[in-house]
């Protein structure tokens, strides 16, 4: 399984570097090449995922050396990849251009991380004032169902 996603996610780094180094040089902005780097991280993403990950998979084929291997490999691959994406994009589009799109990547990365805390929060504050509801109303209902049991009693003695 993890060697499946390993490769996707290389074929994933392979086809989308492909295509941004065969097209960088027609490009006019770099907006025509965004989906393609999106899947370059993505296929970036699911390779170090993929390598992590390794839950479920024995002794032998965390360590074997079949598969130190193959992720070193894959890793290299990968990061060669990069590099040729990043050199091209930088030669088309100035020096500093594959910089400012991994640091505006990071900064929506970690807006998204944050909205994602702050929505957390505001559930988790939610859940805590309903709950705080359903204990006030099981009070009110417990004192409710004492009155009326305390009535029922004095009129049953009443009579």
């Amino acid at each position: 399984m993890v060697v499946a996603e390993i490769l996707t996610g290389i074929s994933l780094v392979k086809a989308s570097a492909d295509f941004i180094r065969n097209n960088v040089a027609v490009a006019k902005d770099i907006s025509s090449l965004a989906s393609s780097i999106d899947d370059l991280f993505r296929g970036e993403s699911e390779v170090n995922k993929a390598a992590n990950k390794k839950s479920g998979v024995g002794i032998v084929d965390q360590f074997g050396v079949e598969s130190v291997a193959q992720e070193y490999v894959n890793r290299k691959l990968k990061d060669e990849e990069m590099l040729s994406v990043k050199n091209a994009i930088n030669m088309r589009f100035g020096p500093n251009s594959w910089s400012e799109i991994l640091s505006e990547r990071q900064k929506r990365i970690q807006e998204a991380r944050a909205q994602a805390i702050k929505e957390r929060r505001a559930a988790l504050a939610r859940h805590n004032e309903m709950m705080e509801n359903v204990k006030v109303g099981s009070f009110v209902v417990i004192i409710l169902t004492i009155a009326i049991g305390l009535l029922m009693w004095a009129l049953v003695i009443s009579t």
